[in-house]
């Protein structure tokens, strides 16, 4: 799969509530979409997506009667990361749908948020590369913390809780002309 499909197939906030859910816990379109709030039929459009972008996978069919029923579950996200990695190709497009779904769901979330400890920074700095390379390193090591202690929706003696991390190195800009030295008009 490419870093492009992976990009579309997550470019919907929906489809980004699903892979959160399903961390937790296997679960069918008809559970998802009634935890989610939304019909049988829209949890499983987006389900399919997000198989055929092998983002999730079906761990187990249960027969209900006369049919079967699909529960998928999400693994990837407790993958380790590797700064070493490349992440393949690269799409404006599909990075904008991307972002553009993070936000909305960012703001549905920030709606929801509750007391208790929690850390937000934003950041363009420079800094060493060695420190970027221990610092992805870290952040990795949280999700994939997160991601492991996930529990099904609504398990006693837990709570939901929201992360959302987006590091990546940026291109060196161009110098701006110093006051009173850019071109005559």
């Amino acid at each position: 799969m490419s870093r492009l499909e992976e990009l579309r197939a997550t470019a919907h906030p929906l489809r980004l509530r699903l892979l959160s859910l399903l961390t937790g816990a296997a679960m069918s379109a008809a559970e998802a979409g009634r935890e989610l709030g939304v019909s049988q039929a829209s949890a499983s459009y987006h389900l399919r997506v997000l198989e055929r972008a092998r983002l999730v996978r079906v761990v187990e069919v249960v027969r209900l009667r006369g049919g079967e029923a699909k529960r998928y579950r999400h693994e990837s996200s407790s993958r380790r990361y590797d700064p070493d990695t490349p992440h393949g190709e690269r799409s404006p497009e599909g990075e904008t749908e991307y972002l553009e779904a993070i936000v909305e769901e960012l703001r549905r979330r920030a709606a929801l948020r509750a007391d208790g400890p929690a850390i937000s920074t934003d950041a363009e700095l420079w800094v060493d590369p060695a420190v970027w390379r221990r610092i992805v390193q870290h952040v990795g090591e949280a999700s994939a913390l997160l991601h492991a202690a996930a529990r099904p929706p609504r398990t006693p003696g837990t709570r939901p809780v929201s992360m959302t991390a987006a590091l990546f190195p940026v291109r060196v800009p161009t110098p701006r002309p110093a006051a009173g030295h850019g071109n005559p008009r």
